[in-house]
């Protein structure tokens, strides 16, 4: 089977798209069904008990980022992810069965951990199936499956809405996570090096600029340094990554969580204006993804050193997102709007990619997944306290407090990589 680890990431990225499907169901439908569940609220009231069940579901998706990135080092690839979509899936279909902000709560909090593992597990996969030069553009494509479910999720569940109850979207698409199930079972067989279908060339192509990262100057192999979870956390570089992926995130996470709301509370749009309007946004977004890697592809095949391409798209992304945040502070009418949103998660995703393909420029083994799922836990609890934060800081309902926090996470997420993994490269132990 031909260019095999192209279908891989493929498989990888429709898991992603349907992952933004599921969790998006909610934030699309509680500005109506929420009334529905609590006519006596008000708007404001309903307001809050989302912002609850939403900072439950981040929360449990940090912690789900830990634990899934020791269950992929674990059981491996394959079964991580059958793991992780199968409980997520079923965690979708109960959400119809939820009766109020309790019940709610439960069922978000098992299907944050286990969306969780879509990320350790999109990042391990990268590593096992992608030499160093096509990270970045293998990254790009399954975070162009985030920015896709974003685009979908909204008018599709908009559409949903005007035929079906909310109880009965939930179980249309918790199940079709479980269909996804049987292509990657069959497809993903084991990793690279011992996969039945592969071809020897493309598993040649594959291992060898792998092994092109560990070789010294003279040719001779490098021992590839797997180290434990305290030293992983001994290495500033590891900081770096954890750092940065904290200060980036919650500006996706605000956005994802909000923009049905914002749209809604500012320009008070109903269900047919979300379905023209609020996907918009996402198209920058999946440009955005393409853009970063194409970019880093570009460079690594021109002849730049890793650590010189990552810097440059990381810091990119981050400048444009700086401006963009704070014009969002007083845009002049909703297209206007959407339009910025769109220019800032193109400056998202231009950075994003780069930087979850750090774990595995740094480190190799065992330790690119516990990285990818600590620096994803980090980053979910500070998404966390900003989305709880937002009810109060637009209190007035003006949301510009809450772009300029945006505008100085991008400063902290770009200084982080420049100044504490002042070379991208396999980190040797400490001696």
């Amino acid at each position: 089977m031909k260019n095999l680890r192209w279908w891989v990431i493929a498989l990888v990225a429709l898991a992603t798209v349907i992952n933004y499907i599921d969790r998006q169901s909610l934030s699309v439908l509680w500005p109506f069904m929420g009334k529905e569940i609590y006519p006596n609220k008000t708007d404001a009231e309903l307001k809050e008990v989302y912002g609850i069940i939403s900072i439950v579901f981040l929360f449990s998706y940090a912690f789900g980022q830990a634990l899934f990135g020791k269950v992929f080092d674990w059981v491996g690839t394959r079964i991580g992810f059958v793991l992780s979509i199968g409980i997520w899936s079923i965690a979708t279909v109960l959400h119809a069965f939820a009766q109020g902000i309790l019940t709610f709560s439960i069922f978000r909090a098992i299907l944050g951990v286990s969306e969780a593992g879509n990320w350790p597990g999109a990042a391990k996969a990268n590593a096992e199936w992608f030499p160093t030069k096509e990270r970045a553009l293998a990254q790009g494509i399954f975070n162009s499956g985030a920015a896709i479910g974003g685009i979908i999720s909204i008018p599709l569940i908009a559409y949903l809405a005007l035929f079906f109850s909310w109880k009965a979207i939930f179980v249309i698409v918790g199940c079709t996570g479980l269909l996804w199930l049987i292509p990657w079972i069959i497809v993903v067989k084991s990793p690279p090096g011992s996969h039945p279908w592969i071809t020897d060339e493309e598993r040649e192509y594959i291992l060898t600029g792998q092994r092109n990262e560990t070789t010294n100057a003279d040719g001779s192999a490098v021992a590839e340094y797997t180290p434990t979870t305290g030293q992983l956390l001994s290495h500033k570089q590891s900081w770096g990554v954890i750092i940065a992926t904290a200060a980036i995130d919650p500006i996706w996470w605000l956005f994802i969580v909000w923009i049905p709301t914002y749209l809604v509370e500012v320009y008070a749009m109903d269900v047919k204006g979300l379905a023209i309007y609020g996907w918009v946004p996402y198209v920058g977004a999946m440009l955005g993804a393409w853009f970063g890697g194409l970019l880093a592809q570009n460079r690594l095949g021109a002849g730049w050193s890793v650590n010189k391409a990552r810097k440059l798209v990381i810091t990119l992304g981050c400048l444009i997102m700086l401006p963009a945040l704070l014009m969002l502070s007083n845009p002049n009418s909703e297209v206007a709007a959407v339009l910025i949103m769109a220019t800032i998660l193109f400056g998202f995703q231009t950075a994003i990619g780069n930087v979850q393909t750090l774990p595995s420029d740094l480190f190799g083994g065992k330790s690119v997944g516990t990285l990818a799922g600590f620096a994803g836990m980090a980053a979910k609890l500070a998404a966390g306290l900003l989305i709880y934060a937002v009810p109060s800081l637009t209190a007035d309902g003006s949301y510009t407090v809450v772009f300029v926090i945006g505008a100085a996470l991008a400063i902290i997420a770009m200084l982080s990589i420049w100044l504490l993994c002042p070379k991208i490269e396999p980190v040797e132990a400490k001696r």
